[in-house]
């Protein structure tokens, strides 16, 4: 109820501000299980992805964001319980397993489930290679995979902009739904995973129009920090 509460009063603020724009909304099944597999390209993905569905979308996040004291840990546990995020249970084993094992559990309860591959945020706007997690859940799950690519985030609100810029318009596509079945039942392949992973990576390049870079995005960030003292240094 949280989410559908927050969204109401969020979509006429952002719509009047910012006018987003959605493509391919029609692509997205209106029940049952589905993926979204996503670019990371702003901390705004959160607002605009999911603006134009009439489906919650739950994307998965650390239980830290959750288990937070005072009032910073009740803006947090507030704000991505609001933009429908749900804690990763680590109960069981390591971080990547109870992702998997949480993300199976959404999907199995019949909902949508939103996730980025790259892992983490864009550090310049381009793709970067995807993590075959998301391979696994849609092979698991056998759930159909839509890609979901945002736009003009990055330029409206690049990584450590508190305040996003105005004038620019975000805006979000959501691909028609890739079929995996040839690979039913090959979840254990790591091969298979990578293809399954790259299929999709590729699908977000042609709707994001970013530039593919063939490296984690977790990498990409490291050799920006590095360069950049070396420069000062």
């Amino acid at each position: 109820m949280f989410y559908w509460v927050v969204k109401a009063i969020l979509w006429p603020f952002l719509h009047f501000v910012f006018r987003p724009w959605a493509e391919g909304v029609e692509n997205v099944p209106k029940e049952g299980p589905v993926i979204l597999a996503g670019n990371h390209l702003s901390f705004a993905d959160h607002f605009f992805g999911a603006l134009f569905l009439p489906r919650k979308v739950i994307s998965l996040g650390k239980s830290d964001y959750f288990t937070g004291s005072g009032i910073k840990g009740l803006i947090s546990r507030a704000f991505f319980s609001g933009v429908g995020t749900v804690p990763i249970d680590r109960s069981g084993g390591k971080a990547s397993e109870a992702a998997l094992r949480t993300g199976l559990r959404v999907l199995g309860e019949g909902n949508v489930l939103g996730i980025y591959p790259e892992g983490t945020r864009s550090p310049d706007g381009r793709l970067y290679k995807g993590k075959t997690g998301v391979a696994r859940l849609a092979l698991e799950s056998r759930a159909p995979v839509i890609p979901w690519a945002m736009v003009n985030t990055f330029e409206m609100m690049p990584p450590g902009r508190v305040i996003p810029k105005f004038g620019i318009r975000p805006g979000v596509r959501y691909g028609k739904p890739l079929d995996f079945s040839r690979y039913y039942g090959m979840e254990n392949d790591f091969l298979v995973l990578r293809a399954v992973t790259d299929e999709i990576m590729y699908a977000l390049m042609e709707l994001s129009g970013q530039e593919y870079v063939d490296k984690y995005a977790a990498s990409a960030k490291i050799e920006l920090i590095r360069a950049a003292r070396e420069s000062q240094g």
